[in-house]
């Protein structure tokens, strides 16, 4: 199915760098440029606040959203996602787009990564300088719809796949750049189906 078909965009607006604090205040918020730098998959805590009287107009994500980088300086980076797992609403600023959806948000987001996800954004690109791909695109890709059950098995495995890696950052080189292709590898494969006949 497509992920329009799935859920909505929802275009962050208006926060901007400056309104960021690293001091907490009542509510999270990230900016699109953490996602490629500050964050993974998924997570729970947002590493950056906005004081509430600036938050009152902005866009938020709830719980299970996803939050994507429509914009970057690399045609890699841009459409990193990120599931916010968190119990509260979080602000999210403009150059990032909220996808709410109907899925587990951990396969979401590890679809995202996949082969068959950069596939497809990569023929949507566009600018030269800042390179973009709108969230009117992404609502076009295909993702795999398996059972919500099948999708916690796909995140369970590939958790344990992402963790193993991380842990061998402190190894040889080559190990970890093996195990890394590894994790590609069955990422890809779990995330691939074939079509019905």
């Amino acid at each position: 199915m497509t992920l329009g078909e799935l859920g909505e965009f929802i275009r962050g607006n208006g926060l901007q760098k400056k309104d960021i604090s690293e001091h907490e205040t009542k509510l999270g918020a990230i900016h699109y440029g953490q996602i490629y730098t500050l964050y993974g998959t998924y997570t729970y805590k947002t590493e950056s606040f906005v004081k509430i009287p600036n938050a009152k107009n902005l866009r938020k994500a709830k719980t299970n959203d996803l939050i994507i980088a429509t914009t970057s300086e690399n045609d890699t980076d841009v459409c990193k996602a990120v599931a916010w797992l968190g119990k509260e609403n979080i602000a999210v600023s403009s150059d990032a787009c909220i996808y709410r959806h109907s899925l587990d948000p951990q396969y979401v987001a590890y679809f995202f990564q996949s082969e068959q996800f950069q596939i497809q954004k990569r023929s949507n690109i566009t600018g030269t300088k800042v390179r973009r791909v709108s969230p009117s695109c992404m609502a076009s890709f295909l993702i795999p719809v398996p059972s919500l059950k099948r999708q916690q098995e796909i995140v369970a495995i590939l958790d344990e796949l992402d963790a193993l890696v991380n842990d061998l950052s402190s190894g040889l080189p080559a190990e970890i750049a093996a195990r890394r292709k590894q994790y590609e590898y069955y990422r890809d494969r779990l995330l691939t189906f074939k079509e019905a006949q």
